[in-house]
């Protein structure tokens, strides 16, 4: 069952990530749920995030992929941190004039400090577009709350 998460820096001075953000006005503005150990959002592109006519720019696609494995990290690891590595295969373009796509990550494994996170979008059609690893260097919980703002509220 899906529920959704409360981003819990919406009324922060200062937060304006491109990609969460609801607030930034050039940003993606994504909202994100979590459904079992998937942390899932859906994204409606627009032709300003576009590279080719009617498709998503791949850096565009990339923002979406980090910015849900972030999350995973927020949420299921309780923490934050930082991307340390990402591994993306494009494998099918994705429209910018269909409905939304659908970003969905997940936890694989957590080695010490550094979090493995599987991302996958799909487009309108639920078909498998982009394919993703993405490693994570996650802090301990005191320092994600002094220096990098983390709320437990997420």
């Amino acid at each position: 069952m899906q529920q959704q998460i409360v981003n819990p820096w919406t009324d922060f001075e200062g937060y304006n990530c491109f990609g969460c953000s609801p607030s930034n006005p050039i940003g993606l503005r994504m909202n994100f749920e979590e459904d079992g150990e998937y942390i899932i959002s859906k994204w409606q592109p627009g032709d300003n995030f576009q590279s080719w006519v009617n498709t998503l720019h791949g850096g565009i696609q990339a923002t979406l992929i980090d910015e849900a494995a972030g999350w995973v990290v927020f949420r299921k690891l309780r923490t934050s941190g930082y991307t340390s590595k990402m591994d993306i295969r494009y494998l099918k373009p994705v429209s910018t004039v269909d409905g939304p796509v659908t970003v969905k990550a997940r936890l694989v494994n957590q080695k010490l400090m550094m979090a493995f996170i599987e991302v996958k979008l799909y487009n309108c059609h639920d078909e498998l577009c982009a394919d993703a690893t993405c490693v994570y260097r996650v802090y301990p919980r005191d320092v994600a709350e002094k220096e990098f703002y983390f709320r437990d509220s997420i």
